[in-house]
């Protein structure tokens, strides 16, 4: 390749060579078995090349740039019914038609940590294999490169697509006479091409295809990062299959995928937005460039269910005595690492009364939301799109399911279920049509590392939200459902500008949750100034603690979005450990989109906001493309002296605060939600500096009843105080009832090293306060980033 990339630095490596050939479909075929914690079987890629791919990507001819060819050169394949036993060898069979497609392929023989991934390792080859170019090597074959971590690849061959009964109707000839690799290439050329309004026989061809036979077997090695494969003779992209199976297994230590147990103590696994996304659950092309769409069929034991990314609402198929097949698909081109896979014994939470509009609702639309239903084409690559659809732009509340161990039936019902359908029909009052089709919201387990995590089609919620009131519960559900639009309809072209995804879904969250509650314009306004105050009080936590190269929203500045040649690139600070804690693309998004909306007035913003995913859904974009749309839609006397270049200086290429930001909160005043907050502050800050006997006549205080919000604030502002003393703390318990409060409450007072290091002294001195293995207050230090994901998003959004 001809990037270099340190694996050992905190930067994540995107290996595919998406600059030479894209992924336009994968079909997976996988069993889950949690004996051995090992999801295995087969996936099918299909792939574009050719002139029409070129012209966008530039040429596949490129010269070999490493110093020795021999991190390029491959071995011949052994027979695969020979155990395999050294590392460095390949795992290959010559009958190629021989291969199984359903039920469970041939085992891993190499041992517990795999015999193909680890070559590298073993082999002792150095990194500079990672400079080695993937495109065409004079006389050497064409390299495919595939993002892959953690994987057990076991066979990789050519799928003979040409073998699939009414191919034919694919290719310009009535009969297949002559099968040629051109020929192959040719049919999947024009599978993968299919216009929008034959997709479901898009999707019968692509499953039809994946179980066809082999015609050939490829030659494959692993290294840390990615698999790399390639045909002998095919010298570039155009002449490389365009359909491959690869068979692999994962492997109970893979960091894509987590094997643990649900509050009910039975097994599952997950996606839980890993930093290096889904490498490690099937080998993939992971630069977001490469958009594609998907179908699944996962068997696993009857007595799980199986939850994915994926437009329909899938049904168990009995395979046989105690074992079900589930099968989702995917008609909307997204990046891989928004894919999603959930597999445990969740039960579907229904409401004890269900209404019809729980599923669907329409409603006419006021003038001032009309604006949203455009007409015309869309601007992204072709694909069955809702936005052209009218019942689906009227369709407020998208049908909805929610699932979580049956131990939280009472906790869902009693909060959650009530929430989502206001909650779905807030965000389409905002921004107009819902970009996907239906929603899955699973609970999970409690090692989940975040508050949530949104991808398409499915939103992973902490246990977290269903505690206290239903503050948190809807706001972060707010957050996540804004992701549908940003993060994932909409979505990053250079991951580094995560703002882009966490930014707006912040600056959203509170605009959806207003509506949800039903406020008025005055009410929505003073929550919404409050929780300026919380975050302006994080952000400058956040500034005070963290590395100032993390506190950059676009670290690459002009060369965002550039890739290598071969389409590799990093993602800086990927693998960072500390990145996961951090919330400054959150905090500083969600400012600059509040100080635009002010200086635009909400009317203008929203409207433009919606006209903004009307031109680029479906597609990825870059800071300048919603910036420079922005602008144009400014009237000149609001315009004053914004630019792109400015918001770029004094936003998004510096760290530290933003000084647009510092002079505004200088010069505004307290909303009056927060000048109610400052004065019980001083109640508490007189009580805590009362001395152990008081006089008999003292009178007893009395605190005001705080919103959730205003609490959070309270104890942002006591824990700036030097020490607070067991009395005090107990008194806090018993005014605010702190330990039944949900997780934000106390969360938020731990966002900083100091600030834990303060909650915990105090909890030493008021030894009657619960305590919990897990942390200060019993609350786990919960992270607000994917993977976010997400997954997008970077990985899927959070």
């Amino acid at each position: 390749m001809d990037t270099k990339l340190d694996p050992s630095r905190d930067d994540l490596p995107l290996m595919a060579n998406t600059s030479h050939i894209l992924v336009k479909h994968y079909v997976l075929d996988l069993d889950v078995d949690f004996e051995s914690q090992i999801i295995e079987g087969t996936i099918v890629l299909f792939f574009e090349s050719g002139n029409r791919f070129q012209k966008q990507s530039g040429s596949t001819k490129e010269p070999c740039r490493s110093e020795s060819n021999e991190a390029c050169r491959f071995r011949m394949p052994e027979p695969c019914h020979s155990p395999v036993t050294d590392t460095r060898t390949f795992s290959s069979k010559t009958r190629s038609n021989d291969f199984t497609i359903c039920g469970k392929g041939e085992k891993d023989t190499s041992g517990k940590d795999g015999n193909h991934d680890n070559w590298e390792q073993a082999s002792g080859i150095s990194s500079s294999k990672y400079c080695c170019d993937t495109g065409n090597h004079g006389s050497e074959d064409f390299l495919l490169v595939l993002d892959c971590c953690d994987l057990s690849v076991l066979k990789v061959e050519e799928v003979d697509v040409a073998a699939v009964p009414g191919i034919e109707k694919l290719t310009r000839s009535p009969k297949l006479t002559v099968v040629s690799e051109e020929l192959r290439n040719q049919i999947v050329c024009e599978l993968v091409t299919l216009p929008a309004d034959r997709w479901r026989e898009q999707l019968d061809y692509y499953a039809r295809c994946s179980q066809a036979p082999g015609c050939g077997e490829l030659l494959f090695d692993t290294d840390t990062w990615s698999l790399q494969i390639r045909k002998t003779g095919a010298q570039t992209a155009t002449d490389f299959p365009h359909a491959i199976r690869i068979r692999y297994s994962t492997k109970p230590q893979g960091r894509s995928v987590t094997w643990t147990s649900d509050q009910s103590g039975r097994p599952c696994v997950y996606t839980m937005g890993s930093p290096i996304n889904n490498r490690a659950l099937f080998p993939c092309q992971e630069p977001p460039v490469a958009m594609s769409t998907w179908q699944a069929t996962v068997r696993a034991a009857a007595s799980f269910v199986v939850l994915m990314s994926g437009e329909n609402s899938a049904k168990p198929t009995q395979l046989r005595e105690g074992c079900s097949s589930w099968h989702y698909y995917v008609t909307m081109p997204m990046p891989a690492s928004t894919f999603t896979i959930a597999v445990g014994s969740w039960t579907e939470m229904k409401p004890e009364t269900c209404s019809s509009n729980d599923l669907a609702a329409e409603r006419s639309l006021s003038p001032s939301e009309a604006d949203f239903r455009y007409v015309g084409i869309c601007g992204h690559m072709e694909y069955p799109c809702r936005f052209q659809n009218p019942s689906a732009t009227t369709q407020e509340i998208i049908p909805h399911r929610v699932f979580a161990p049956v131990c939280l039936k009472a906790a869902c019902q009693e909060t959650l279920l009530q929430l989502v359908p206001p909650c779905l029909s807030a965000a389409h009052r905002v921004l107009g049509t819902h970009p996907f089709s239906r929603l899955d919201i699973l609970i999970v387990p409690g090692n989940f590392p975040s508050l949530g995590m949104a991808s398409p089609h499915i939103i992973f919620l902490s246990q977290s939200v269903l505690t206290g009131n239903s503050h948190l519960c809807g706001t972060r559900l707010c957050h996540e459902i804004a992701h549908a639009w940003f993060g994932l309809a909409i979505g990053a072209r250079d991951w580094t500008e995560e703002w882009l995804s966490e930014g707006f879904a912040t600056h959203l969250e509170d605009v959806f949750w207003a509506k949800a509650q039903q406020l008025d314009p005055h009410e929505a306004q003073e929550q919404q100034e409050l929780k300026a105050c919380l975050r302006w009080c994080r952000l400058q936590d956040e500034v005070r603690n963290s590395p100032e190269e993390m506190q950059v929203l676009r670290p690459n500045k002009e060369k965002t979005g550039h890739v290598s040649d071969s389409g590799s690139s990093v993602v800086k600070h990927g693998l960072n450990p500390e990145k996961v804690f951090m919330q400054v693309h959150y905090l500083k998004g969600y400012f600059l989109l509040r100080f635009l909306a002010q200086r635009l007035g909400d009317d203008t913003y929203f409207a433009f906001l919606r006209k903004f995913v009307h031109t680029f859904h479906g597609q990825l974009i870059l800071s300048q493309d919603f910036l420079q749309m922005l602008l144009e839609n400014i009237p000149e006397e609001k315009r004053l002296e914004l630019s792109v270049e400015n918001i770029f200086r004094d936003w998004l290429e510096s760290s530290g605060i933003p000084q647009p930001l510092q002079r505004e909160r200088q010069a505004g005043a307290e909303c009056g939600l927060a000048r109610q907050v400052s004065v019980e502050v001083e109640k508490w800050i007189r009580m805590n500096r009362r001395p152990r006997k008081r006089k008999r006549r003292e009178t007893e205080q009395v605190f005001e009843k705080l919103l959730p919000d205003q609490l959070v604030l309270l104890l942002e502002h006591l824990l700036e105080q030097k020490t607070l003393n067991p009395r005090t703390l107990q008194s806090l318990e018993r005014a605010y009832r702190l330990t039944q409060q949900d997780a934000e409450r106390l969360l938020c007072c731990t966002r900083t090293p100091g600030r834990l290091q303060v909650l915990n002294q105090h909890c030493q001195e008021a030894p009657s306060w619960p305590r919990d293995p897990r942390g200060s207050f019993g609350i786990k230090r919960e992270r607000e980033t994917i993977m976010e994901s997400e997954n997008g998003r970077s990985s899927p959004p959070c």
